[in-house]
């Protein structure tokens, strides 16, 4: 039995190899406390993890698959802080909490041709507790921007007009 409180309607819960392949996805129907059986040992000896992608964080609840036997760890769950993308007249602005100082792969392109976008700017931000950059767009380069960040082994992609 899987139980996790504090869900909101529309909160992702997955089902992943330590591939990152997705073995089952449900999308939380209920606001409150989820509940839900499932039966892993049918699972190939390995490790998995459930994934709970809530708003603004990714809570991580490893087990491993042993000769049909489950075995969770307490000690080895982990909450991942999810990067927070906003636009402000012609500024992107991140903000990102890493209390382990993970580094933040910002990476902004700008569509040229409809679909196509080009990197205009890249960086890696490091050691760093408390991430908060503004990036300056050109006032002349209207149009469609792709923002991808990467951290912990999760990519988030925000797309934005101005």
């Amino acid at each position: 039995m899987l139980t996790l409180l504090n869900v909101k309607e529309g909160n992702q819960l997955f089902i992943k190899d330590v591939f990152g392949l997705i073995l089952y996805k449900e999308s939380i129907k209920e606001s409150g406390e989820f509940v839900k059986g499932f039966d892993l040992t049918s699972l190939p000896d390995g490790k998995y993890f459930f994934e709970l992608d809530k708003d603004l964080e990714i809570a991580i609840i490893p087990f491993e698959v042993k000769m049909s036997t489950v075995v969770f760890n307490k000690e080895l769950e982990t909450t991942i802080d999810k990067p927070y993308i906003t636009k402000k007249e012609n500024r992107v602005l991140i903000s990102k909490l890493s209390l382990d100082k993970q580094p933040l792969e910002v990476k902004i392109y700008y569509d040229y041709n409809l679909g196509s976008y080009d990197l205009i700017h890249s960086e890696t931000i490091e050691k760093s507790m408390n991430i908060q950059r503004a990036y300056k767009l050109s006032k002349n380069e209207k149009g469609n921007y792709k923002v991808v960040l990467k951290t912990e082994g999760h990519t988030f992609i925000e797309y934005l007009e101005f």
